[in-house]
């Protein structure tokens, strides 16, 4: 059975309600930007990389992938207790199968696992604020940016990671990274994975790959030099600037009449995506207006069983 938008916000509000800066930061256009970054990012962790490359899900159907990996993200972040725990619940039992042997450590990995699970959380939730404070609005307020980090606590819950390992601050995040990056490698699966989800290749259907051209170009100057070294797809220093401009425009544009451009465009993209945005934004009031705990819904909607809002499975890694 296909997302059904009506399914969005019927119960209540989520984990984080209307006045959220997750609502604000997760809804904003300049999410793709950061979703970008941070799929980019997962193949610096080589247990992640292996898990990509042995399942080739990427290179089979990367739109599929990404648009499902994006909207568990955004289902967490937007829709009420019940969608979110039931998506992740499908998407654990979909980990759950997805175990090998990481080639240059010869240890085995699991997409379950914390670790990892982590590194896709705290890149996911960074980039996605990157791409908003450098595209978007710009820096949340001081109190809002506590909130977001404190919202991005109870995202966690929803994964494997531990609540107490996940960052609570910008200064956390960035002592995360620092402790993280000895542990950090490119190799010759990662950089071509990084490559194909930065410039996917038009053979994957153009709007698609067109897409992904113009977003690497506003994606790739939100990352540290160091980053983009290691991962071989630097561009000229000079286009971060250039493409400011014009990519801020491009994101306020795209706002107007609650993501019309978006959502129009999303078909095309990445349609489950499209599909969430525009059930968020016309969504009405929900039965019980209210936000709701991790722990609350998984009592009242939790299961082991399958979950039914997706056409496909969800893809290896989100």
């Amino acid at each position: 059975m296909a997302f059904d938008p009506a399914t969005l916000r019927r119960d209540d509000y989520g984990f984080f309600g209307p006045d959220s800066p997750s609502w604000k930061v997760w809804a904003s256009p300049t999410a793709l930007i950061g979703f970008q970054r941070a799929v980019t990012l997962e193949h610096f962790d080589p247990f992640l990389t292996a898990a990509v490359a042995d399942s080739e899900g990427i290179y089979d159907n990367p739109r599929t992938r990404l648009d499902h990996t994006l909207s568990y993200f955004l289902l967490v972040a937007l829709g009420d207790g019940r969608t979110a725990i039931q998506a992740s619940e499908h998407l654990m039992t979909v980990h759950a199968s997805m175990t090998g042997i990481e080639p240059i450590s010869g240890k085995r990995y699991s997409a379950n696992n914390p670790d990892s699970q982590l590194w896709i959380h705290v890149t996911g939730w960074h980039s996605v604020l990157k791409a908003y404070e450098m595209y978007g609005p710009g820096p949340l307020s001081a109190a809002e940016e506590d909130r977001y980090w404190a919202e991005c606590v109870i995202a966690a819950e929803l994964q494997t990671c531990k609540p107490a390992d996940v960052p609570r601050s910008r200064a956390e995040v960035r002592a995360y990274f620092e402790r993280v990056r000895p542990q950090l490698c490119s190799s010759e699966r990662a950089v071509r994975g990084m490559h194909y989800l930065l410039w996917t290749p038009p053979s994957k259907g153009l709007p698609f790959a067109l897409g992904s051209r113009l977003l690497s170009l506003a994606t790739i100057p939100t990352l540290p030099i160091w980053m983009r070294e290691l991962g071989r797809f630097d561009l000229p220093r000079i286009l971060g600037p250039a493409v400011r401009l014009p990519a801020t425009a491009i994101a306020w544009l795209s706002t107007r009449r609650d993501n019309f451009a978006l959502i129009k465009a999303a078909p095309y993209i990445a349609p489950m995506t499209g599909q969430i945005l525009a059930a968020h934004t016309r969504s009405g009031e929900p039965t019980t207006p209210r936000t709701i705990t991790p722990a609350q819904a998984r009592e009242r909607y939790g299961s082991k069983g399958h979950c039914s809002l997706w056409d496909h499975k969800i893809p290896e890694t989100a």
